[in-house]
């Protein structure tokens, strides 16, 4: 098992950083758009995000879980270490928090792409759903830093 160390960790090290980078990207980039008003820009960035989801950071949340067991059995790291016990509780604390966003993305793509076919501004709904969206993201976000600063440190 030794010999697959590596390359897992590799794997593993890719995954959070195309998870953590493509949500914080995307993130930004629909949050700064939101702010301009922009039907248009709205509907277009919301598209992105929910393409980004899919293409990205889905492949990178199956893959952290799967590389994360696999590397801890290489390494020799029992499962019920401290650093390993908190990361998982970490990464379902930011997937209870993903899952609800993804969804309320796919909503506000299509409200937006709704109001830009009809040409008129956004409903209360998007609004409403974006602060949730917004709200959502921070405690996912605080989770992921942690869980990589686990990953780094592995404190006893």
């Amino acid at each position: 098992m030794q010999e697959l160390y590596l390359p897992l960790k590799s794997l593993h090290i890719i995954g959070a950083t195309v998870l953590f980078g493509t949500g914080l990207g995307t993130a930004f980039h629909f949050w700064y758009t939101i702010r301009t008003g922009s039907v248009a820009a709205i509907a277009q960035a919301a598209r992105t995000t929910v393409l980004a989801d899919w293409i990205f950071t889905l492949p990178a949340v199956v893959l952290q879980p799967v590389t994360g067991l696999a590397l801890a059995h290489a390494a020799g790291f029992p499962l019920a270490s401290t650093w390993i016990v908190a990361s998982i509780g970490l990464y379902l604390v930011a997937g209870a928090c993903w899952v609800p966003v993804v969804l309320i993305q796919l909503r506000m793509r299509d409200i937006a792409c709704a109001c830009e076919r009809e040409g008129r501004a956004l409903d209360p709904a998007f609004h409403r759903m974006a602060r949730v969206w917004f709200a959502l993201g921070w405690p996912a976000f605080i989770a992921l830093l942690v869980v990589i600063w686990l990953m780094v440190a592995r404190p006893a």
